[in-house]
This record gives C-alpha cells, sequence and structure tokens, in this order.
C-alpha cells in the first residue's frame, strides 16, 4: 500500500486495516502514511465529534475541533510513544486539546442554539465513559496490592466491608483502613492526570 506522500506503509500484508492497532497506526501517520491518518478519522472522528459537540454546544465549533484534532494528530503523531500507553488515549488527549482551544475561542457567533439533550448515553457519553474507565483501570495499576484487593472486592464484586474482611480474613479494621487510604491514593492519582 503506498500513500500519497509516496511512503509504503507498515502493516504486514494479508492484514486488514481494521486489525491495525491505534498505536500502529499513530506511529504510520507520524512517518507519513497518510492512509494511516484516514484510518484513525474514520475510527474516531465520530465520537470526537460527539465530544466536542457535548462540550461545546455548537456543531460549527465541534466541526472545527475535529479538524483540528486530526491536524494536530497528523503534525504530532512523532511524538506518540507507545511504551508510555495505548493510541486511542494519546488521541482523546490531543482532541481535548482541541476542543479546550475552540472553547476559549468564544468570540465567534454560535452556528445555531443546540439541540435538546436526550436522557439517552450517546457517543459522546460513550467515548467519555470509556475515557474514564481506562484512566480508573491505569490508576487502580498503581495501586498497593493490598489496596487495589479490598476496591476491587467491594467495588466489583459488590461485597461489604465485612465481607471483604471475612474472604481475606483480615480485622474489619484493616479492611477500612486500606479501602480508604486506596481510595485517596486513586483520587489523588486520578487528579493527576487530569
Amino acid at each position: 500500500m503506498v500513500s500519497e506522500g509516496g511512503l509504503v506503509g507498515r502493516r504486514p500484508v494479508g492484514v486488514p486495516a481494521g486489525d491495525v492497532s491505534d498505536g500502529d497506526l499513530i506511529q504510520r501517520a507520524g512517518a507519513g502514511d497518510r492512509a494511516a491518518l484516514e484510518t484513525l478519522y474514520s475510527r474516531y472522528a465520530r465520537s470526537v465529534y460527539g465530544l466536542a459537540l457535548r462540550r461545546l454546544g455548537d456543531r460549527g465549533r465541534a466541526e472545527d475541533a475535529v479538524q483540528e484534532t486530526f491536524v494536530s494528530i497528523w503534525r504530532a503523531a512523532k511524538t506518540y510513544r507507545p511504551e508510555r500507553g495505548p493510541g486511542a488515549p494519546w488521541l482523546y488527549a490531543v482532541a481535548r486539546n482541541a476542543i479546550v482551544d475552540r472553547s476559549r475561542a468564544r468570540n465567534e457567533p454560535a452556528v445555531e442554539v443546540p439541540e435538546e439533550a436526550s436522557d439517552e448515553a450517546g457517543p459522546p457519553e460513550a467515548a467519555e465513559q470509556s475515557w474514564l474507565q481506562w484512566r480508573v483501570h491505569r490508576a487502580l495499576e498503581e495501586l498497593p496490592e493490598n489496596e487495589r484487593e479490598v476496591i476491587a472486592l467491594a467495588y466489583w464484586s459488590g461485597l461489604s466491608q465485612s465481607e471483604v474482611a471475612d474472604r481475606l480474613g483480615i480485622p474489619l479494621g484493616t479492611v477500612k483502613t486500606r479501602t480508604r487510604a486506596g481510595l485517596q491514593r486513586l483520587a489523588t492519582l486520578l487528579e493527576g492526570e487530569l
């Protein structure tokens, strides 16, 4: 596969573009592969637009934020480092910056009045929820094992603190202390990522 820039794509023979990871596509875009950028655009433009529309409340500014996002990805893809994490969170961080830049440019008149919000979760909410879940799981991995264990049993297994104490064979007070310490550490970690 040859892109407009004349670079040969690095996708293995016989692997469809849909099977290439986001990180690989970002790296290929950083090497000048326009087809990789187009694939990222087809994967994420809709969810980035939904997120931008929700935050900006204006379709025109949301469209501008999407365009700015993918222009920024094209320009900054060389700075992406896969060892720091998957491609999607990096892409959403670029999108978040573009949306913030658009929200600062409030001197532009709104193109139209925003529509009435639906009670059902749509693509922007799903994208934001996915981003939040990724951040929480990543922060949980940084907790000490004993704190992570009590939080996981309480919040994902639905056990009461007494049940957690019974399951782990430790005093209830220890469960409470570890839970409190873990939640405080988790909050600090998550604040650092914002």
